[in-house]
């Protein structure tokens, strides 16, 4: 099955770095500077923000791992569905050729059973490593759901919010956070029954399937990369 890139619309694939504030030396006073000659300080963020700001980074980097390791389990599972193809046909020419033969001509050779096996535990590594990603993502939504809510008890008297950025509300971002995670959980079950399932059918047409849902992940939506896109530009990440 020919291989379609997953990545088009992420633009850079580097990653982004989270937010350090810098450090003020201790011990000494920095020697004066004339105004013109300081240069314009960066905002200090609060905790809030700061951390919103990290959140936002990881999203991205974790997004990013994720679309690699969807590559290298969409060319894990393709190998499996073509050795499981190429065995079936060879399977049946044998089956012509050996009528009335004896039993051993339609046995599979030990070369197969350790492809398959070593492309299995491939693909079950891949999926591995996409679950802990899955993880991570949680723990990203559960965090700003806990900074939104710090944020409702500070304002519980009803004053006025100013958004930590440019015009979000705190509670949009674990909207967004919210949203994609869901996404998430629901990609990672499905590939959870493609792992389960791919090398043990016999039906061609259901494996192409399973090789289909794993490359165009249906449960993450196009939105998703607007969604994130959004987050970066209004956190800082990415310039106007």
């Amino acid at each position: 099955m020919p291989r379609k890139s997953t990545n088009a619309g992420w633009g850079c694939r580097a990653s982004i770095p989270r937010d350090r504030q810098p450090a003020q030396p201790r011990g000494r006073d920095p020697s004066p500077k004339s105004p013109a000659a300081v240069p314009p300080k960066r905002p200090v963020l609060s905790v809030s923000a700061r951390k919103i700001k990290d959140n936002a980074a990881d999203w991205h980097n974790l997004m990013m791992k994720w679309e690699t390791l969807n590559n290298n389990g969409f060319t894990t599972a393709n190998k499996i569905v073509n050795l499981k193809i190429g065995t079936q046909f060879k399977d049946n020419k044998l089956e012509i050729e050996c009528d009335n033969i004896a039993s051993d001509c339609g046995k599979l050779s030990p070369n197969y059973n350790e492809e398959l096996e070593m492309f299995c535990a491939k693909l079950l590594e891949t999926l591995e490593n996409m679950a802990k990603i899955q993880q991570k993502m949680e723990k990203l939504c559960s965090t700003t759901k806990g900074i939104c809510d710090l944020e409702t008890y500070h304002y519980e008297n009803g004053d006025c919010r100013t958004p930590l950025f440019h015009t979000w509300p705190t509670t949009y971002f674990y909207e967004v956070s919210f949203k994609l995670t869901e996404m998430y959980k629901k990609e990672i079950r499905l590939k959870q029954t493609i792992v389960q399932e791919i090398a043990h059918t016999a039906d061609q047409d259901l494996m192409m399937v399973y090789l289909s849902s794993w490359l165009y992940q249906p449960y993450i939506e196009s939105s998703s990369k607007l969604l994130l896109e959004s987050m970066l530009l209004e956190t800082g990440h990415r310039q106007v």
